[in-house]
């Protein structure tokens, strides 16, 4: 019993080593479809992420630099509504400090909205990730609707969960 107590308080403080995780939840309502995307780099994958947000190499993100990443991290994603590729526009970000990336504790955080006025009726969201390379994992999963006339139906996900399908409905 002390074994498995010991194992799970360590994973709980457990880095991140070789894999960059980019976890996605989707919030679907009759306006609208938010985005937040985490990004958690590994220890053995940070010197590579930071190189690509730290353009200049000062070892700090300036908010240009997070910005450009942030855009580069949107112009891998699409979201399609129905069969039609729906615009991502990135709302809000967040980066930790370079400190935090290095040691595999910082999670870039994106905010993205694309628009969507939803007819009732059956409705397919599909979710793309292409991601950051080989070492990327992905984790996506929709939230229950705050908006009622909104109802979940079913979910699909690709074996490594870069593609994601939600089928759902609206109410009249």
């Amino acid at each position: 019993m002390l074994a498995g107590l010991t194992a799970s308080v360590a994973s709980a403080w457990a880095h991140r080593l070789d894999e960059y995780l980019q976890a996605t939840l989707i919030d679907v309502s009759r306006q609208e479809i938010d985005v937040v995307l985490r990004l958690t780099p590994g220890v053995d994958l940070a010197s590579q992420v930071l190189r690509q947000i730290d353009a200049d190499g000062d070892g700090s993100f300036s908010a240009q630099e997070q910005q450009q990443y942030a855009q580069h991290v949107v112009s891998r994603l699409s979201l399609m509504l129905d069969h039609a590729f729906l615009p991502i526009k990135l709302k809000n970000y967040v980066f930790p400090s370079a400190l935090e990336l290095r040691t595999g504790n910082g999670t870039i955080r994106l905010q993205l909205r694309a628009r969507a006025i939803l007819a009732p009726g059956k409705h397919q969201l599909r979710y793309n990730n292409q991601g950051a390379g080989p070492d990327t994992v992905y984790l996506v999963n929709v939230l229950l609707p705050h908006d009622s006339s909104v109802h979940i139906q079913s979910q699909k996900r690709s074996s490594n969960q870069a593609v994601y399908d939600l089928d759902f409905t609206v109410d009249q």
